[in-house]
Order: C-alpha cells, then sequence, then structure tokens
C-alpha cells in the first residue's frame, strides 16, 4: 500500500498551498479583498482535507463505516457488488462539510479493484448508483467473508484517489482512498449479516459499526 499518514490528507497539500500563496501574494501587492478571498478558500480547504484520527472499535464479524456522512439508503442490491453473491447494501452521501478520507470496513486483503469511468450525477440520486464515475475494492475478509464497499463521485467530486492495491492488506479503519468535494460509498454486506444502522443516521469514518456477521 502507498504510504500516507498526515494530520491534513496529503491529496489536499497542493491545493491548500496554492490558495495560500496566493493569498500572500495578494497581500504583498496590496490587493486586501483578494487576499482576504484566498484566505477563506485556503481555511475551507484545509477544514475540507483534514483527517482526523478515530477510535477503531474491537470485535469480531464487524463492519465499519468507510466514510463520514448520512445512510441514504439500505437495500437488498447487487448491481455494484463485485462477488456477485445475495448481498445488502448500504449507501453513505458525503456533503462537502464532511471528512473525505475513505477507511476500510474490515480487516482483510484487497482481491480485487474495478474502476468505471462515468456521469457525475448529484450522489444521492437513485441514478448515480450505476451511471457516476465510480471506484469498487473486493476485500476478503479474515473469516474468508467477501465485501465490496465502492466510491461514487458526484456533481461536484471529481477525483476518486484510492490507495490500495490488489494483494494490499489493510485493517478495519485505515485509510484507504478519499473523494474530493462531496459524494458517496457504497458498502456492500452479506444478507445473512445483521444492519446495526437504519436511514438517516450519521456514521464516523472508521468508527461507527453498520453490520455484524452474527454467525461470529
Amino acid at each position: 500500500m502507498l504510504s500516507h499518514r498526515i494530520p491534513v490528507a496529503e491529496e489536499g497539500v497542493p491545493f491548500i498551498g496554492i490558495a495560500v500563496l496566493a493569498s500572500v501574494i495578494c497581500a504583498i501587492l496590496d490587493w486586501s479583498i483578494l487576499a482576504a478571498a484566498f484566505f477563506v478558500i485556503s481555511a475551507f480547504v484545509l477544514f475540507f482535507f483534514r483527517d482526523p484520527e478515530r477510535i477503531i472499535p474491537s470485535g469480531l464479524g464487524l463492519v465499519v463505516s468507510p466514510a463520514d456522512g448520512r445512510v441514504i439508503d439500505i437495500a437488498e442490491d447487487n448491481r455494484g457488488s463485485l462477488n456477485g453473491k445475495d448481498v445488502r447494501r448500504i449507501s453513505i452521501f458525503m456533503n462537502i462539510f464532511n471528512v473525505h478520507v475513505n477507511r476500510a470496513p474490515i480487516t482483510g486483503e484487497v482481491q480485487r479493484i474495478s474502476y468505471q469511468p462515468g456521469a457525475f450525477w448529484p450522489a444521492d440520486r437513485k441514478r448515480a448508483l450505476l451511471e457516476n464515475e465510480r471506484n469498487a475494492v473486493l476485500i476478503r475478509g479474515e473469516d474468508g467473508v467477501e465485501l465490496t464497499v465502492v466510491q461514487v463521485a458526484g456533481i461536484i467530486a471529481r477525483r476518486i484517489v484510492c490507495w490500495v492495491e490488489v494483494g494490499d492488506s489493510v485493517k478495519i479503519g485505515e485509510r484507504f482512498g478519499l473523494i474530493r468535494f462531496g459524494s458517496r460509498l457504497d458498502v456492500y454486506v452479506p444478507k445473512d449479516f445483521s444492519v446495526l444502522v437504519k436511514k438517516g443516521d450519521r456514521t464516523a469514518a472508521g468508527q461507527t459499526i453498520l453490520a455484524k456477521n452474527v454467525l461470529l
């Protein structure tokens, strides 16, 4: 896996640097209004790319949220799953104010990654499920259970970032990617898992338990 660990997601460093530099240049040129505007932009970009630590829950058979946001749908639907088995989809919508670093929902090994270009419909719309640009990651857990997590771009988000590769080992709650400026994550869990969230619930990446394998 590519190395990653700074308080702000490293993908945001160039954006922050450009905004800060523009603010400094405008201040030197005594363009106070523009300097203030770029300072505000710098603060917002820094806020957007923040990457706080999380307390990862422990226990067997847990599936944690891969994203901060709100549960917008829970459905028996395998259309975006990479393992093709009976699954239940849990969809989480991230607005521009949520932390956008994505975390692994389970501990296991990355079996497959499938990127598909597409449209940029609002991520909370049903058509975004299969029409939008997306990146699906299939993870096989230590118990042999396979789970798919899908990064879906939105109307503002135009850049999906995935730091893992096929064959990588990931730990539950470990950072594996991000999506810039508003989007969604879909998690496909086996139907026999107990889902512990409901539509409208707020989630914290790597911390909120979405589901549990009741056989463990």
